[in-house]
């Protein structure tokens, strides 16, 4: 700035009217580096008078000022820096008048709206190699909200020259650490250097983190902060001799794990396991962390290596008959709310399908000695089929996993689905379906079923053909039991009704020509022998001496009542809206065909459970397109039949030959058989087929055991047999309640579907430690209209800023019992203070939901946190 601006500056600002209750105007013009002190007598005022300091005339201009001239308007031009604020004699005049500078610093300043005072000064003529740049400075100033401190500014310039976007030490530290990990090619730290502001960072990085190695090494760095992160959670042992690469202050370890939580929780995560994975590889970690058990290791997130090592640690136990349940579920419960959860999901769901098992093993380690084959069905419908459920669950995820996984890891879990083969066929199939087999035996051979529980026969006569209103019948095949109970609990979550499972015994032989008929309305059935496309003698199915083949069922609904109609759901769902509606119009009853399970049969055996999960969700739609598209309200869901799965290659023991009836032959596959008379074969049991009104004769293998054919494959995915996983037939029935329906505005909290609550069980809400513990419990259990939900729990302060870490809460508990429905989570506040006087928050959220959180009172009195380190350097 020349002389002549800066006369033109000082001639206005003496012109401009004077502040209430002043008289005069003082403007003090600093110049420490005496840049104008050979011109000051050059500069030509209008309206004052100008008094230069020379470091021995401070009494007499003092005395100029404050007596000889009191009214004068004065430019006290100020190159003196003093060392000690008492030796500046004229402080008084100075605090009450006003600022000037005429140097590069002081044009900065007014451009960034940087307050004017020395400290602020010395950081920008520090930093000014950076900010000679209108862009930076800029920069600076969007990034700050003010910069009216030294450390506000600190921030500012390093944010801007590390590329960090905010100007919290985490951001920066985080930012440069994702540039690399190799000081020299860290072009971030390069650009430090560049503008001499390397002092300034490690200051900081010292300041937040306790790092203050002389060498400034960024993967020292990089490995001292993820070990002071990690040593908040993880035993002590862990660390032995690693006491130099870490902080031991509670305050420092706090702020490496919030860095940490908040690399790993962020966009870019994939950046910090980049980072991690080298510094567990430098020292050597995985070793160490091997040495403890999984449950040390559960509530740790730091680590990328943790879920391979627990995993491995909780697999190998399995495979060595090492299997707690309770640990299984306690570990993978919380891991789940812990970062990387979904790249191991299917293991963790995997072993815990297993860990079920096992309790089911546990609870019924006794066998299955029910007498009675109506008393064993009860005791499957009620509690056995759960395994069925268990078993399927395991393998959607093995087979999935198959798919994204491999390593030692797979090879592990290998060994696991080995443990849950042996448990679900070598215990469970074989001995129910001995039991089973042994009870039922007389009854099947003398009448073909057993007494006392309904009949898929007679299903149109009592569920159909008398309905109050028009009736919808979905019939998709192959859906067992056990599906279908899940198929039900998915019912009653998502829609507004009425939904009730019961189950009937499939006719025999239970294939799909069978149980097709016998769900079709009829007097009588009958068997045939025709010869086939292919030239092959087959049984065709007549019911009253009708074709039941899938082009004649809707005349033989029609027969029963001539407003019937029968379609598949795949054209029933290809159509519009208007044009399925016009399809069922005026229809009193309508059979719909559903086909996910059975077909993807025929192409994979292994795919067979990820198409039961896929006819779940397809009938759920189909479901709601009946109430929403026809305004449906009585809808029946049942099957042909069910089938028995098992996953690993069958043994020539569970395999039987035909050859001792192979001339007999009428139809068989792999669970049954039909003969013409002669003596029982050896290995299988006699049901009486069609109820006795053929001349054929009806054999089922005992148990799991299947039927060689002259087919090679097909072996694990069967049905046919008298099992009860074949024989027992689902029957759900949902009623639509509308909202206008009496029973619905009578019984509204019974009916409409709402998430599972969850809220504080501590009673404690006082604060004293960074990291501490709560427990939480869920309100009810998940069934029927209770559907599962997710929270996050957090805690903020009076202003709503989040102060703590966020915990995840998976509300999915299905337990009546209130214990099992407990949930601890273990809380770490940000490093920074909190007054004990005033108020903070819990706050209980859940996720993706409108209504308001739990605001839940604490108290924080923590005397040692602190959240402000002054000047970083």
């Amino acid at each position: 700035m020349d002389l002549q601006t800066i006369s033109q500056e000082l001639n206005k600002r003496f012109l401009e009217p004077l502040p209430e209750f002043y008289k005069r105007r003082i403007i003090v013009w600093y110049d420490e580096d005496k840049e104008f002190a050979e011109e000051i007598d050059n500069l030509e005022l209008t309206n004052a008078k100008i008094l230069t300091l020379t470091g021995n005339n401070n009494f007499a201009v003092k005395k100029t000022i404050d007596v000889d001239e009191p009214t004068q308007n004065f430019l006290l031009y100020n190159p003196i820096s003093y060392e000690k604020v008492e030796d500046d004699w004229l402080l008084d005049v100075e605090l009450y008048s006003e600022e000037f500078r005429a140097d590069l610093i002081a044009i900065w300043m007014d451009e960034m709206g940087i307050p004017s005072s020395v400290a602020l000064r010395n950081q920008v003529k520090k930093y000014s190699k950076f900010l000679n740049a209108k862009a930076r400075r800029e920069d600076v100033v969007k990034l700050s909200d003010s910069l009216d401190s030294p450390m506000k500014l600190q921030l500012a310039v390093m944010a801007s020259i590390g590329e960090a976007g905010r100007t919290e030490p985490i951001a920066i530290i985080k930012s440069v650490l994702k540039a690399g990990l190799n000081t020299d090619d860290n072009y971030l730290y390069q650009e430090f250097v560049k503008y001499e502001a390397t002092d300034l960072f490690w200051g900081m990085v010292s300041s937040i983190t306790g790092y203050n190695d002389v060498d400034h090494n960024l993967g020292k760095l990089a490995a001292h902060i993820i070990l002071t992160a990690a040593s908040r959670t993880l035993p002590a042992a862990v660390f032995d001799g690693l006491s130099d690469y870490m902080s031991e202050n509670g305050q420092l370890q706090a702020y490496c794990s919030d860095l940490v939580s908040d690399w790993i929780h962020s966009d870019d995560s994939a950046s910090y396991v980049t980072m991690a994975e080298t510094v567990e590889e430098e020292m050597h970690l995985v070793k160490r962390l091997s040495k403890q058990t999984a449950s040390e290791l559960a509530d740790t997130e730091v680590l990328p290596s943790l879920n391979r090592i627990i995993l491995s640690k909780l697999m190998t136990d399995i495979k060595n008959e090492i299997l707690e349940p309770d640990i299984i579920f306690a570990i993978a419960e919380k891991r789940r709310s812990l970062a990387w959860f979904s790249d191991y999901e299917n293991y963790y769901k995997g072993i815990v399908a297993l860990a079920r098992m096992e309790e089911f093993y546990k609870d019924n380690a006794i066998g299955f000695h029910v007498v009675g084959a109506k008393n064993i069905w009860n005791a499957y419908t009620t509690d056995y089929y759960k395994m069925d459920t268990y078993y399927r669950q395991f393998h959607m995820c093995y087979e999935n996993s198959k798919k994204a996984y491999g390593g030692d890891l797979q090879d592990l879990f290998t060994e696991v689905c080995n443990k849950v083969e042996r448990l679900y066929s070598n215990w469970f199939l074989d001995g129910l379906g001995h039991n089973w087999s042994e009870e039922a035996a007389s009854e099947l051979e003398e009448k073909g079923y057993i007494d006392g529980i309904d009949r898929q026969e007679q299903f149109y006569d009592r569920k159909v053909k008398n309905a109050d209103n028009k009736v919808y019948v979905i019939i998709s095949d192959a859906l067992r039991y056990e599906v279908a109970a899940s198929l039900k609990e998915e019912l009653s979550r998502e829609m507004q009704g009425k939904v009730n499972l019961s189950s009937m015994q499939g006719i025999f032989p239970t294939e799909t020509k069978f149980g097709m008929a016998a769900l079709l309305p009829h007097k009588e059935l009958t068997v045939e022998l025709k010869e086939s496309d292919n030239g092959k003698k087959l049984l065709k199915v007549l019911a009253d001496g009708q074709s039941s083949e899938s082009t004649n069922r809707e005349n033989l609904l029609k027969a029963s009542n001539p407003e019937s109609i029968a379609v598949k759901a795949k054209d029933l769902m290809a159509v519009s809206r208007a044009e399925r509606s016009e399809l069922v119009k005026g229809k009193d009853v309508v059979y719909i065909y559903h086909d996910t399970i059975d077909e993807t049969s025929h192409t994979s055996e292994t795919k067979v459970f990820n198409a039961c999960e896929e006819t779940i969700s397809e009938l759920v739609t189909l479901v709601r397109t009946i109430v929403n598209d026809f305004g449906g309200i009585n809808i029946m869901i049942t099957a042909d039949h069910g089938f028995l799965y098992t996953y690993s290659p069958l043994t020539e023991e569970a395999k039987t030959e035909k050859s001792e009836f192979v001339h007999r032959i009428v139809e068989y596959a792999r669970r049954f058989a039909i003969l013409t008379k002669g003596d029982d074969p050896e290995y299988l049991l006699p049901v009486k087929f069609m109820e006795g009104k053929t001349d054929y004769y009806g054999y089922a293998p005992r148990g799991d055991i299947r039927i060689k054919t002259n087919a090679g494959s097909g072996m694990n995915f069967v049905h046919g047999g008298v099992s009860l996983q074949e024989m027992c037939v689902p029957l759900i029935e949902y009623k639509h309640l509308r909202n206008s329906s009496k029973e619905y505005q009578k019984n509204r909290e019974k009916y409409d579907t709402k998430s599972v609550e969850v809220t504080l069980l501590s009673a404690n809400h006082k604060v004293s430690n960074m990291i501490f513990s709560l427990n939480f419990y869920q309100k009810d259990a998940v069934s029927g209209n209770r559907e599962k939900a997710v929270y996050d729990a957090y805690f903020v302060d009076n202003t709503g800023k989040k102060i703590s870490d966020v915990q995840k809460i998976f509300a999915d508990k299905t337990s009546e019992d209130v214990q099992d429905r407990t949930f601890r989570c273990n809380f770490s506040l940000k490093s920074q203070a909190y007054d004990s006087k005033e108020l903070y928050y819990l706050i209980i959220e859940q996720e993706d939901s409108t209504d308001l959180p739990q605001r839940i009172e604490f108290q924080i009195d923590i005397a040692f946190a602190a959240d402000d380190f002054g000047f970083f350097g």
